[in-house]
């Protein structure tokens, strides 16, 4: 079993900077392809990121590549998400998720076989 959480959620003004981690447990990590989901209010679910657990491949949505940095630390089995210049729409619920049969750097949530519960981000304008 896999076990996901996620912190480091929070309200915060537009143009800010958060940084969200995601700490997993139970399983070795080494070809595991972690990623970064959202659901803002009354929306999908929708990609944000995806990382390679060994090697530093990542891939990011348009919507947020250029604000937006994927990162782990394989040490801590840790993946990050570093949002810079936070826009009101980025409001939304943030979900960590891991693909542990991964082919590609996949932007499907149905790829995805783990979810840690979420951290709500709220950016006021």
């Amino acid at each position: 079993q896999v076990q996901l959480v996620e912190s480091g959620g929070g309200l915060v003004q537009a143009g800010d900077s958060l940084r969200l981690s995601c700490a997993a447990s139970g399983r070795t990590f080494s070809s595991y392809v972690m990623g970064w989901f959202r659901q803002p209010p009354g929306k999908e679910r929708e990609f944000v990121a995806a990382i390679s657990w060994s090697a530093p491949v990542t891939y990011h949505a348009d919507s947020v590549k250029g604000r937006f940095t994927i990162s782990r630390d394989n040490a801590k089995n840790t993946v990050y998400l570093r949002m810079n210049s936070l826009k009101p729409e980025d409001t939304a619920v943030y979900y960590c998720a891991a693909d542990e049969k991964p082919l590609t750097l996949s932007s499907d949530y149905r790829e995805y076989d783990y979810w840690g519960q979420g951290t709500q981000v709220t950016v006021s304008s």
